[in-house]
């Protein structure tokens, strides 16, 4: 079944909340069921980055983009932390960046200077924790660079699958603490859990859904989604960690943890 834009959107948007819904409520969960939602948040950022991509190259207005992306990036970033408890920045600080990057690539004639640059942008993602950090620029601009339409929509959700696969196995043999992805978030007993850790392996499967998802692209719009995914993405962290709260207050006053 061929797929339109809009339809492929709502489905990273789903995944979107469902794979937070892990974070905020991991305490309840059954493993099966956090392993279900996390593997659907797979098929977000790949999908996500393909259509920043698509945004950077049709936009009337890369100011206005970059200015709605830090906007709402600011708006949900108690809730952000609230959900994964812990501070870093939120996904649309790293689409921004990533736009800032495309930007770059296409002014900087200096090609070596400009690699150069992608790098330390990059290492600047991890320093200051940002969700997808050096993962996530790295997706959007192989969507940018990639000419063959065929391949750019498989390698790069693929290429993120395959990285956040390495990291978590990294994470589970003890052999690296960077948070570089947000497939490897840590917070409390999640720290200790390997529950957490088979659950964050399932992540892969969403990106290679996404790969086939994307590869059903009919390249058709559909309807406009111009400020949907900007007041849900907000909406939806403030709604789990609301719920996450009372969640662990209840848990806290029955059980005495």
């Amino acid at each position: 079944m061929k797929l339109n834009a809009y339809q492929l959107k709502w489905i990273a948007i789903i995944g979107m909340i469902m794979n937070h819904a892990v974070f905020a409520f991991w305490e309840v969960l059954p493993t099966g069921l956090a392993a279900v939602l996390y593997a659907a948040g797979g098929l977000t950022f790949p999908i996500l980055a393909y259509f920043v991509v698509e945004g950077y190259k049709h936009t009337s207005s890369v100011k206005k983009y970059m200015l709605r992306l830090f906007i709402f990036g600011l708006i949900a970033m108690p809730f952000h932390i609230l959900v994964l408890r812990q501070i870093g920045l939120n996904i649309m600080f790293t689409i921004l960046l990533s736009v800032i990057i495309l930007i770059l690539h296409d002014k900087m004639k200096i090609r070596p200077l400009f690699w150069i640059v992608f790098v330390l942008l990059l290492i600047g993602s991890a320093v200051v924790t940002m969700d997808w950090a050096i993962i996530g620029p790295i997706i959007v601009l192989l969507y940018y660079r990639m000419k063959s339409e065929n391949a750019r929509r498989i390698v790069p959700p693929i290429v993120a699958g395959a990285s956040v696969l390495l990291l978590t196995l990294f994470g589970m043999l003890g052999v690296s603490q960077l948070d570089a992805a947000d497939a490897l978030v840590k917070f409390g007993s999640m720290m200790s859990d390997m529950n957490y850790w088979l659950v964050s392996l399932t992540f892969i499967f969403g990106c290679v859904g996404a790969a086939l998802l994307l590869k059903n692209y009919n390249g058709e719009r559909g309807k406009r989604m111009k400020w949907t995914f900007y007041a849900i993405y907000p909406i939806h962290f403030a709604i789990l960690a609301a719920v996450g709260i009372v969640i662990r207050t209840l848990s806290f006053g029955v059980f005495g943890f």
